[in-house]
């Protein structure tokens, strides 16, 4: 009996990680709920219409650098949001891509806000990555991210890197899942800085 459990032990250690594995494996549906509008996939892009948009959540804090920082006071003019980390491969890989288009657009009118998921991370090493990345927009450290909680009422987010834009009324207006790049955020920026109202 005792030579039966022996032979047994692997061949049980084997089938519970082959269910294991397939477990990751199995598909889902793409949308959470109706009322979310929430698409998961890595990849994604949602764009509102005004009427569907809700206000941002509340943003104030203190910037990487010192400098106190409140979305609020950047009414009137487009936002993008951008979640990032430093240990975050696609975030070292969208920088440059958020960069250029900072640099594009801010003259028209378009501000660039990033907020760092400190829950993995360092102050020392987010401030890092905007000195090896040439960051020049404000971002701030989120320590307890509680800002990207904030914004799951809005249009959740779903992993880092993920960015917003905000409309002049400081309503999310679109949400970028994964990495972006040049064509994919003007496609977001672009009909928000647009409208008239």
């Amino acid at each position: 009996m005792r030579h039966y459990h022996a032979r047994l032990a692997p061949v049980a250690g084997l089938i519970c990680a082959l269910a294991l594995v397939l477990a990751g494996c199995g598909t889902t549906s793409g949308s959470v709920d109706g009322s979310s509008r929430y698409v998961a996939g890595d990849g994604s892009t949602v764009l509102l219409a005004p009427d569907e948009r809700t206000a941002a959540p509340t943003v104030v804090g203190t910037t990487l650098d010192g400098a106190p920082l409140d979305l609020v006071s950047m009414r009137g003019k487009v936002v993008v949001v951008n979640f990032w980390a430093s240990w975050c491969s696609p975030c070292r890989e969208e920088a440059a891509t958020l960069e250029k288009v900072y640099g594009q657009k801010h003259s028209a009118g378009v501000e660039f806000v990033g907020i760092v998921s400190g829950a993995k991370d360092s102050i020392e090493n987010a401030r890092a990555f905007t000195r090896r990345f040439d960051v020049s927009y404000p971002s701030m450290f989120d320590a307890d991210n509680s800002l990207v909680l904030a914004f799951r009422g809005a249009l959740p987010a779903a992993g880092i890197p993920t960015t917003f834009v905000l409309d002049r009324q400081g309503r999310v207006a679109a949400r970028a899942l994964g990495a972006v790049d040049i064509s994919r955020l003007l496609g977001m920026i672009e009909p928000v800085l647009g409208e008239t109202s």
